[in-house]
């Protein structure tokens, strides 16, 4: 009997189990959908994110579907612009935290003894600062922008992941296929990036997909308080600042930004969630 095909990847098992789930597909949808957007953009938009107009807070017509903001810029235009800006801080900000994050943790969860020590005890009085509060100290140290929010963010995140895969190394490191590597006189080198973080990592892709929502969030709220993205840039957070003078009679200008940083982060929500339970090998 021809047994080929019958085996299934672990990304084909995962993908199996990630289409049952309704909302996480949903969500992942989504995000691919502004993905495309905030790709396209600068095709798809109908005018320049940073062109002024005579028509200063008109509301919507054939010439500005969602009409104009307080300098005469058409709020589609920005608003289509403002996904990459939003994007830039959710996933870049995780590659930053992770990058730093990942190999603090890997190092403390092999090595143990003082060197764990040291570098748990680091974290602990780095997470004795709430997030949002480390983030905003950074970025005014750093000075106000895209870049320096974004690096803030990264940085402010890094005990999450650190945290994390460590717990994940403590918990494989008596495991039977470690000992045998052991055994055999396997490097330290070989033996943590061949065997220990393969078999570690599931939990971390989980958080790294929820904590682009996070990010995104923190980015609008950096931007919000002028820390972020600065004027002419069309971030949704920037935008949702901006437009909080005109919202008693322009509600649009706050609604509009406000529901696409709400779905944006429901989704990644979403399929972090969907994407958790497709991982985990209890699952059938």
């Amino acid at each position: 009997m021809n047994n080929k095909g019958k085996k299934k990847s672990r990304f084909q098992i995962v993908w199996k189990r990630l289409k049952k789930n309704k909302m996480a597909m949903v969500g992942l949808y989504i995000i691919i959908i502004m993905l495309i957007v905030s790709a396209i953009a600068p095709y798809i938009a109908p005018y320049d994110y940073s062109e002024m107009g005579q028509e200063i807070l008109a509301g919507p017509s054939s010439e500005h579907l969602l009409g104009t903001d307080e300098f005469g810029r058409d709020v589609l235009s920005r608003l289509l612009y403002g996904a990459r800006y939003s994007f830039e801080f959710g996933i870049v900000a995780v590659f930053v935290g992770a990058a730093v994050g990942l190999l603090m943790g890997s190092i403390a969860g092999f090595f143990g003894g003082w060197v764990d020590n040291i570098i748990m005890r680091f974290l602990d009085i780095y997470q004795s600062v709430p997030m949002m509060v480390m983030a905003i100290a950074l970025s005014s140290s750093l000075g106000a922008g895209m870049r320096s929010a974004v690096i803030a963010i990264g940085i402010s995140t890094l005990p999450i992941y650190a945290r994390l895969i460590r717990g994940s190394l403590l918990e494989i490191r008596g495991m039977e296929y470690i000992e045998a590597a052991v055994s055999v006189n396997a490097s330290k080198s070989r033996i943590l990036l061949r065997h220990m973080i393969p078999n570690a990592i599931s939990p971390v892709i989980v958080t790294l997909t929820m904590s682009v929502g996070l990010n995104v969030l923190a980015g609008a709220s950096l931007s919000f308080i002028g820390l972020g993205a600065q004027q002419p840039l069309p971030e949704w957070g920037a935008m949702l600042s901006a437009g909080r003078d005109y919202m008693r009679d322009y509600q649009r200008l706050v609604i509009l930004p406000g529901a696409l940083i709400m779905i944006l982060v429901l989704s990644f929500n979403m399929f972090g969630d969907g994407l958790r339970d497709a991982l985990d090998p209890r699952q059938n």
